[in-house]
């Protein structure tokens, strides 16, 4: 059993890998947190909550005059608004009397087999014996509102994920200001935050920052996850590093609004909230309805970050992605954007299938400018229709003739947006989103649709359809270039337009839900201006993500880097482009492209046409490697070896196959100085074994290798790489 109820104790104890989390029932029906970390075997688990109530003025519970116990100071496991917590809450719910102060009391629990679903919203899902699922019932007398605690446990992994669903069992509606979907306290505050910033074309950099006596919000109110934050954070202890020390990851499955919310307070000791954020946010409950918060997945890791991500990586992998082509290794593709933008037609695609052909390469895929009259951006987002000044004859004779040179056939798109000069918009203004009585901003020359409707769901999925059934495609790019202003939804009454946000996040995850089901063999790429959405939710509908518009082999080292904190490589869409770079104007080696790109969903962003034949020879020798190494990066252990972060001169990581027969090493030289000393080692592999370093002929022992590591000193340019293949060695 992986979880375990003391019925005498009144304890729950949830046991996930190498990992325990428990918490209880107290005297009053509060439910107080007890535990998280390393596994433990006790049950007898009540010495841990804290006795101190040496809070500012802190009342106590109204249940009784105990002046050892005030809610102000206890660690609880869902903290609620307004009846003597002052720190932050989780949960907060105005009824008809007009107050958010919320009251939650234990009422009943259940532990079944199998791991609970969230209707409408993505989530890890697991077989029946793999898992297991504790609901908890709490209610507030008041306004009642009963509030389910989700917690799904798979014991196979160090990590619990957590939900909550509120109903109102009561009379009179209430509104919920704020539901987060877990909350943990920690009895110290002696840790790092580790979190993920940027922007466009910088996505998820690391940003490590020890916790003071504050509040700390790492949020995004954009609409979507956004480039500037990610949905996710680790505490981490002070002393943790890649392979040792503790590490507690929060990771929400969620493509809108969230915040993720530290508190620490007076008595060293911190807390940690997650969900929705709350700004912009609320949402009317009327008697019998329900409201479901998103999945946050909880990780914990006491063989540091790198322990933390890989378990991140198979669990999102395996039991997050789903369909055909969650598991499959993914074709090679030449996307046509940086080689043509908008100025393309029949005949440039084609010369470049035909080029792809004869190098390997497995699938073209047709970016912006298809449709409509579609030139720039400054139109037909909406008209999904051929644009037959491009492509005579529409779609599908050109996908039959790409077919014909055996590749698979991708097309772009960006569903969600509108164009003001578009027969879409002059058909339905009603459609943009946008406040009632406000002219809408306008980014990148396109309005966004009203994905709460369901009228423009319908239409999308027509639409969208029509195309996907209309030729041989393969593979769809969904693209999100614009962030949500003025959203307040023209259907929902005044009263209720906060729940713009949510409804709209709702709204896609249905139109993908429907897509993905009604074309279960197409590869669905997730895209939001490069990574602009690039969140665990997203990896439920689409097993790979377009990681950053920035192509530069150098940049996506960091973005790389850093987006493996919790993301597997499989879903890492990585592509070769041409140099000078379009974004930096850098220049590297073809070599290095290939090498960085090798880390994950492999493929091109240039003109093959205008490739030399040298580098013509370069491309066969990559597929060839992908080839060779897909299933390894694509299955295998991730270690990150040289943080860029700290070492300007050096970055390194290397992907391990899961019996460690195998290995694939990447160094990469951002910036060299002279006479470069570098000793690498590595990790991950059987310190028994022999392996054979394919570079050098040289054999070595495991242990060897990550204690002595490899000697990598000779002179470097700017920007070179090397990339290492080790095989097992028979005895």
């Amino acid at each position: 059993m992986s979880i375990l109820f003391d019925t005498e104790r009144k304890v729950f104890r949830l046991d996930a890998g190498s990992s325990s989390y428990a918490f209880c029932v107290g005297p009053w029906g509060q439910l107080l947190h007890l535990y998280y970390g390393a596994r433990i075997s006790d049950t007898d688990l009540g010495y841990l909550q804290s006795a101190l109530n040496t809070g500012s003025f802190s009342p106590n519970p109204p249940e009784g005059d105990d002046s050892a116990f005030s809610l102000d100071t206890a660690f609880q496991e869902y903290p609620v608004n307004g009846t003597g917590d002052y720190r932050v809450a989780a949960l907060a719910i105005r009824g008809e009397n007009g107050s958010s102060a919320t009251t939650l009391r234990y009422r009943s629990h259940t532990i079944r087999r199998g791991k609970y679903a969230l209707d409408g919203l993505p989530a890890v899902y697991a077989a029946e014996d793999e898992a297991e699922t504790l609901d908890v019932l709490m209610e507030d007398p008041l306004t009642g509102a009963e509030v389910h605690l989700l917690y799904g446990v798979l014991d196979r992994y160090s990590a619990i994920t957590r939900a909550a669903v509120i109903r109102n069992s009561g009379q009179s509606p209430f509104v919920i200001e704020k539901a987060a979907s877990a909350a943990v306290d920690f009895p110290t505050m002696d840790f790092d935050l580790v979190h993920l910033y940027g922007q466009w074309a910088g996505e998820r950099q690391i940003c490590r920052a020890p916790l003071t006596h504050d509040i700390r919000t790492v949020a995004s109110k954009r609409g979507a996850s956004s480039h500037a934050h990610n949905p996710f954070a680790a505490l981490v202890s002070r002393n943790a590093g890649e392979t040792s020390g503790e590490a507690y990851g929060a990771s929400l499955v969620y493509s809108g609004n969230f915040a993720i919310e530290t508190e620490c307070d007076s008595l060293e000791t911190a807390r940690l909230v997650m969900g929705i954020n709350p700004i912009d946010f609320a949402w009317t409950l009327n008697p019998g309805e329900l409201f479901t918060t998103p999945e946050a997945v909880l990780v914990y890791s006491d063989e540091g970050l790198g322990g933390m991500s890989r378990t991140y990586h198979k669990l999102y992998r395996s039991h997050l992605c789903r369909g055909e082509w969650k598991e499959k290794i993914r074709p090679i593709l030449v996307n046509n954007w940086e080689a043509t933008y908008f100025d393309f037609n029949e005949e440039k695609l084609l010369a470049i299938a035909k080029d792809a052909a004869d190098l390997g390469i497995e699938m073209l895929v047709m970016d912006d400018g298809w449709f409509g009259k579609r030139n720039d951006d400054r139109s037909s987002l909406g008209d999904w229709f051929v644009n037959e000044e491009k492509l005579k004859g529409g779609l599908k004779p050109l996908v039959e003739k790409v077919n014909a040179l055996g590749l698979k056939f991708g097309i772009w798109f960006e569903p969600e947006m509108i164009s003001p000069d578009s027969n879409l918009y002059r058909a339905h203004p009603e459609w943009t989103l946008c406040a009632p009585g406000r002219e809408p901003s306008i980014g990148r020359h396109q309005y966004v649709l009203d994905m709460s409707r369901k009228d423009v769901q319908d239409y999308l999925f027509d639409v969208i359809s029509g195309v996907l059934s209309g030729a041989n495609i393969a593979y769809v790019k969904w693209d999100f270039n614009r962030n949500l202003s003025e959203a307040a939804s023209a259907e929902l009454p005044p009263e209720r337009r906060k729940e713009t946000f949510h409804r709209y996040v709702l709204g896609l995850y249905s139109l993908l839900e429907r897509l993905t089901s009604a074309f279960p063999h197409v590869l669905f790429e997730g895209c939001s201006g490069g990574g602009g959405r690039f969140d665990p939710a997203m990896l439920y509908y689409s097993p790979q993500i377009w990681t950053s518009d920035d192509t530069d082999a150098i940049e996506r080292c960091r973005i790389q880097y850093g987006t493996s904190l919790v993301y597997p490589p499989s879903s890492i869409s990585a592509h070769v482009s041409a140099v000078p770079n379009h974004q930096t104007g850098r220049v590297t080696s073809f070599e290095t492209r290939g090498n960085v790109a090798m880390a994950g969903a492999f493929g091109y962003e240039l003109d093959l046409t205008k490739l030399t034949a040298e580098e013509k020879e370069l491309v066969k020798k990559q597929v060839a490697q992908y080839h060779a190494y897909a299933p390894l990066v694509q299955d295998g252990d991730f270690y990150r070896l040289i943080s860029p972060f700290e070492d300007e001169n050096r970055c390194a990581w290397m992907s391990v196959s899961a019996d460690k027969s195998e290995a694939l090493v990447t160094f990469v030289v951002p910036r060299t100085r002279v006479n470069f000393n570098s000793y690498l080692r590595l990790a991950g592999l059987d310190p028994r074994k022999k392996y054979l370093d394919e570079s050098t002929g040289r054999v070595l022992s495991g242990d060897t290798l990550m204690n002595a590591g490899l000697n990598l000193s000779r002179s470097y340019r700017d920007g070179e790489s090397v990339l290492i293949h080790l095989k097992e060695v028979k005895a």
